[in-house]
């Protein structure tokens, strides 16, 4: 195995990031079809796989079948819009401050694409063990038909180890490894107390407001210390390492003065409890509204279930919850979406070995209190396989999703590594 080459790796990072590969409604196909193209380039003997309604993924093989297990290496090129407010650069340039590089898809998930590249090609694409790589082009629009090429196709990502490099340690520089995703479910909820709008003055104080409505009712889901409130939900406690409420705090940017809700650890309150959150609200916006009692309202609300709870019951005890606190009898229709179970991964030993190698230092075993359905799903398909999460995505600085968005290069270089030992590692243990 050769050393990561830290300046090709940032190299393929910056040509990534400068293609605004958007694969949401309303933004344009090229530069997704740009970026899949350029990810077949890097990939030598890559072929496109066709995904229903999107961008094709990127699909490659190394290493004979049989020469140890199989590892499957995924990532997305995909990216989050990128509106220029909060920029401090343009965010399809890649700008390096410091140590980090900024630029949208900088962390998630171009990091994870150039992590299993330099790693590749730390062994001449010549891999110790049997490896698939599969790079999407569609995961963060959610409509997840890559799920659909799972199905059909369910030998094509079959392997005995899956790693996702699409996470991060739970702080910069400390190695870990994530053992469970939450499961995820929303309702939308629409209450009606009028037939039309009315004029405030003539009608307020008496009129029933369906915005106020929703308020109150949106207002029964947590307690006053800002617990969960809704009865028949299963929580438990976290048993792996603690996230420090200093970090979280920082990592959060909770500003100084206001209090985190719940209680318990911060660890039980992210991984191992529900967490029930207002998504988005339909109501008139403060600018031009006008003097009128609102006649309907819309919010959408969403839960994360933790390990060990039933995804059915949760999302039913929530929308008993929620038709038994409506207020002023308005009329309430409730639309759910059915959650995704929450998903328990072993900690397997070949990563810890490589994420403490790379790192120098132990691994520390937390949750993840997001969801990923296409985890979710090679679970389902795959029960037999092992599957790691993991990435550059550190929590402290990458702002994923969010304005300057950046990756520090020295963990991205350790993380290139951690997966390069991993092929390494797996070579020797089946020796």
């Amino acid at each position: 195995m050769d050393p990561i080459d830290a300046e090709r790796l940032r190299e393929d990072l910056e040509r990534l990031v400068r293609i605004p590969s958007i694969a949401f409604d309303g933004h344009p196909r090229a530069p997704l079809d740009e970026a899949a193209a350029l990810v077949k380039e890097l990939l030598p003997g890559s072929r496109y796989v066709d995904v229903p309604g999107e961008a094709p993924s990127v699909y490659a093989e190394y290493g004979e079948p049989g020469t140890g297990p199989t590892v499957l290496l995924y990532a997305h090129y995909d990216v989050q819009p990128a509106p220029t407010e909060g920029w401090e650069s343009d965010p399809f340039e890649p700008t390096l401050r410091g140590n980090r590089l900024y630029g949208r898809g900088a962390a998630d998930d171009k990091s994870g694409v150039v992590g299993h590249l330099a790693a590749l090609r730390a062994y001449d694409f010549k891999p110790p063990v049997h490896t698939k790589v599969l790079i999407e082009g569609s995961e963060e629009n959610g409509r997840q038909r890559i799920l659909e090429v799972v199905d059909a196709q369910p030998d094509l990502m079959r392997a005995d180890l899956l790693v996702i490099a699409d996470g991060g340690n739970w702080k910069l520089g400390e190695p870990t490894l994530c053992t469970t995703l939450r499961g995820h479910g929303k309702l939308t909820v629409t209450l009606r107390t009028l037939e039309n709008a009315l004029h405030s003055g003539m009608f307020g104080g008496a009129a029933p407001d369906a915005l106020l409505a929703l308020v109150r009712l949106l207002a029964t889901l947590h307690d006053d210390d800002g617990n969960v409130a809704v009865k028949g939900l299963s929580d438990s406690t976290w048993a792996g390492a603690d996230l420090p409420e200093p970090d979280f705090r920082r990592q959060a940017g909770v500003l100084d003065g206001v209090s985190l809700i719940g209680g318990g650890s911060v660890a039980d309150r992210l991984w191992a409890s529900h967490a029930v959150s207002v998504l988005g609200l339909d109501a008139p916006a403060v600018e031009g509204a006008g003097n009128i009692v609102i006649p309907v309202a819309r919010a959408k609300v969403a839960v994360r279930i933790p390990q060990g709870a039933d995804p059915v019951d949760s999302m039913d005890a929530v929308e008993r919850h929620l038709r038994a606190h409506t207020p002023w009898g308005a009329a309430l229709d409730i639309e759910v979406e059915p959650a995704s179970s929450p998903l328990a991964l072993e900690a397997d030993a070949a990563a810890a070995r490589a994420l403490e190698a790379a790192y120098g230092k132990p691994v520390a075993v937390m949750g993840s209190g997001g969801s990923i359905p296409l985890v979710a799903r090679l679970a389902e398909v795959y029960p037999e396989a092992k599957i790691v999460l993991w990435g550059a995505q550190d929590s402290d600085a990458a702002q994923i999703h969010a304005a300057n968005e950046s990756v520090d290069l020295t963990e991205l270089e350790a993380i290139a590594r951690t997966h390069a030992l991993l092929l390494q590692q797996l070579a020797e243990s089946e020796g």
